[in-house]
């Protein structure tokens, strides 16, 4: 009953929002008569007589300070209401979500119904995302993975790690750390993870871990190695384009291919450090698993033909063959990932190496709802104007250069958790740049901020793509994300500001 009724709430605030957002669009059609009265006044001074044509051009700087003047008396106060409707709904998923009042997939994919209801989104737009190359990427990765597991490659590779840790979970979590992190650095952070998490699995198996004490560690090593060179990530790449745009001015330039490492070293070597300290303490409780319990679930696995799914080993050589052509096409860039992908879990099903069936419920719904739901939200933001609002508003309260790389890493922070990375850097880096050089201060530092920030979110599973990936396989919550990186968000913020203007100075 709780829960219905917190959900009725959800509703009635959507609506209410909703009958909100339609108030100032009642009054918007007394607009035109004043342009139409404009219009009419304007008309005669048009029809002139031919004898004055001489005359026109002493007329003509006449008409251009009318020009001039009509935008002073036709401008009016910018009608945020669609911003303040967006950031509403976007408060009112994140309470949703931290308290987890209903599965965290129903609160996602009640916010593009609520963007709808309200006006900001047409159903198209707000529903789209379900085909976003990202979307069907994990799809296909859910599939990949889940062939790995019955041909045994995955059970395989776990041994093999196991073996060279010599069974200590702290080597596993700093082998597994680094290896993810360093490959994110040069190939996509979100393929590295999702080929990742199959072998981390089958390794957590080998060695009896609990996969929620390495998965998250790893997805957050994923994002901060894509900080180790410029195609880590895609908000490195846009970085550089936003200051391509202003090389004409002295002291502007790109920064170099392995540049963005002097901040992306420093940043992954803490984070190995903070999860083999502190971090542990914040990582979800593992559940211990009696004698009992174990026999229990042997019992059901042997009686269910569902859970006693067959193994095939003798698919192991074509799964092992097809996993490393799929990275071979991603590390070679011989075609686009999510193509890969899904051309690889295709094969996977051709060759028996998984059944159809099995391909079907390998996928977790709960991760496509929930990341493809919240990408409406995304769109919501930049559509609305309300992302546009809290950096112009945000920006424009600092003046000092220390005050504005502050501001702006923080609202990076904050924005990319709850909106795609990629859409941040592109909404502050040409916002913030500008500023920078008004004041007479270096972009460098401030681009490289934001950059680095983009990458440096770990408070929800939105946040980042290998924070969504690990979602369903670890188990996570919503709350486990912002209590396992919260310390490491405000780590990653302090080395920002001490860092960034020694390395590039202001």
């Amino acid at each position: 009953m709780r829960k219905c009724a917190h959900l009725f709430l959800f509703v009635f605030m959507t609506l209410a929002l909703s009958l909100g957002s339609a108030m100032p669009s009642m009054a918007e059609p007394a607009a035109p008569a004043a342009v139409s009265t404009d219009q009419g006044k304007a008309a005669p001074a048009v029809a002139a007589p031919a004898a004055e044509v001489k005359q026109d051009a002493k007329a003509a700087p006449a008409v251009k300070q009318d020009a001039k003047a009509a935008p002073a008396k036709k401008a009016a106060p910018k009608d945020n209401t669609k911003a303040y409707i967006c950031l509403g709904i976007l408060a009112a998923a994140a309470i949703f979500f931290c308290f987890e009042i209903v599965d965290l997939a129903v609160t996602a994919m009640l916010v593009p119904c609520a963007l709808v209801l309200t006006g900001l989104l047409t159903g198209k737009q707000a529903f789209a995302n379900f085909g976003e190359s990202n979307v069907v990427l994990f799809m296909a990765m859910f599939i990949l993975g889940d062939a790995c597991f019955i041909t045994g490659f995955a059970d395989k590779v776990g041994k093999a790690s196991v073996k060279l840790s010599k069974g200590s979970p702290t080597r596993l979590l700093v082998i597994a750390m680094i290896f993810v992190g360093v490959l994110s650095g040069f190939l996509s952070n979100t393929g590295t993870v999702a080929m990742a998490i199959p072998m981390l699995m089958g390794m957590c198996a080998a060695a009896k871990i609990a996969p929620n004490k390495i998965l998250l560690p790893v997805a957050f090593a994923a994002s901060l190695g894509g900080c180790l060179s410029m195609v880590g990530t895609p908000p490195n790449l846009l970085c550089n384009a936003a200051l391509e745009q202003f090389l004409n001015v002295p002291g502007v330039r790109k920064f170099g291919f392995f540049e963005f490492a002097w901040m992306g070293v420093p940043l992954l070597i803490v984070g190995v450090l903070y999860f083999l300290t502190i971090g542990r303490a914040f990582l979800p409780k593992a559940k211990e698993v009696s004698a009992e319990d174990l026999a229990k679930a042997d019992a059901e696995a042997a009686a269910n033909p569902e859970i006693n799914r067959q193994m095939r080993p003798e698919k192991m050589p074509i799964c092992v063959l097809i996993f490393l052509c799929v990275v071979v096409c991603m590390a070679g860039n011989l075609m686009n990932l999510t193509t890969a992908c899904m051309l690889g879990a295709m094969f996977m099903v051709i060759t028996k190496c998984v059944s159809m069936k099995e391909a079907y419920n390998s996928i977790d719904w709960q991760t496509i709802f929930l990341f493809a739901g919240m990408l409406s939200m995304s769109t919501a933001m930049q559509k609305s104007g309300a992302a546009a609002l809290l950096a112009n508003t945000v920006v424009g309260m600092v003046s000092s250069p220390v005050a504005l790389l502050a501001a702006t890493s923080i609202l990076a922070m904050l924005m990319t958790n709850f909106m795609s990375n990629t859409a941040t850097a592109a909404l502050l880096c040409p916002l913030a740049i500008p500023i920078a050089l008004q004041a007479g201060v270096s972009p460098l530092p401030i681009a490289m901020g934001i950059t680095v920030s983009c990458s440096a979110c770990f408070l929800t599973p939105i946040a980042t793509p290998p924070n969504t990936l690990v979602l369903g396989p670890g188990k996570y919550s919503f709350n486990d994300y912002w209590k396992a990186g919260g310390i490491l968000q405000i780590i990653c913020f302090a080395m920002i500001m001490v860092l960034v203007p020694m390395i590039w100075p202001f």
